[in-house]
């Protein structure tokens, strides 16, 4: 209830507008009665981007059902990922506050679904890579290359330039495309 709470909090007002003291009385609670819970505004935005991360690996894993290319599995992933963050903008400012390896202690471990969404992602680019598909063979550089075109469009949409749904579709197919074909064989 708490999460839920932050995170519409998180939706109308950003990360700026999240207090502990303001979500307290939206839930007719005070501050402190909170602290029970989560010892600070950070472990409870960890707590939502834990969440957040968790829909996003789901996300991640349903794009890929019944597909075995390694390729086609890549490109339905990247688009599954700029999909869900255009569609959950929260997510994609939590992660640039609580990425894996930066959290503060104890909620790293809160946050393995970070970690599990960007492993999920790199099996497709494994397989790749193992079925010599790929002119990269360190995978993580292949993810980390992938991930940086997909967060990038989808800084771009989230910027709202206006420029028609179709428009912006075919934007995050060309850099997907473009990045996904630079890599291969």
């Amino acid at each position: 209830m708490i999460v839920a709470a932050a995170r519409l909090l998180l939706a109308e007002d950003g990360l700026v507008g999240v207090s502990l003291r303001r979500l307290a009385s939206g839930l007719g609670v005070t501050a402190p009665a909170l602290y029970a819970y989560f010892e600070s505004k950070d472990d409870l935005l960890a707590a939502v981007a834990a969440e957040e991360f968790a829909e996003l690996f789901v996300a991640l894993q349903d794009s890929t059902a019944g597909l075995a290319d390694p390729i086609d599995r890549m490109v339905a992933q990247s688009h599954a990922y700029v999909e869900h963050l255009v569609e959950h903008p929260v997510l994609f400012d939590l992660m640039t506050v609580f990425r894996p390896g930066t959290i503060p202690q104890p909620a790293a471990t809160e946050l393995s679904s970070a970690s599990k969404s960007f492993d999920e992602s790199s099996i497709a680019i494994r397989d790749a890579v193992a079925a010599g598909l790929l002119r990269e063979t360190d995978p993580l550089l292949v993810g980390l290359t992938l991930w940086s075109a997909v967060h990038g469009v989808t800084a771009v949409l989230l910027s709202r330039p206006n420029l028609g749904r179709d428009y912006e579709a075919a934007l995050v197919d060309s850099v997907i495309r473009s990045v996904v074909d630079g890599l291969r064989v």
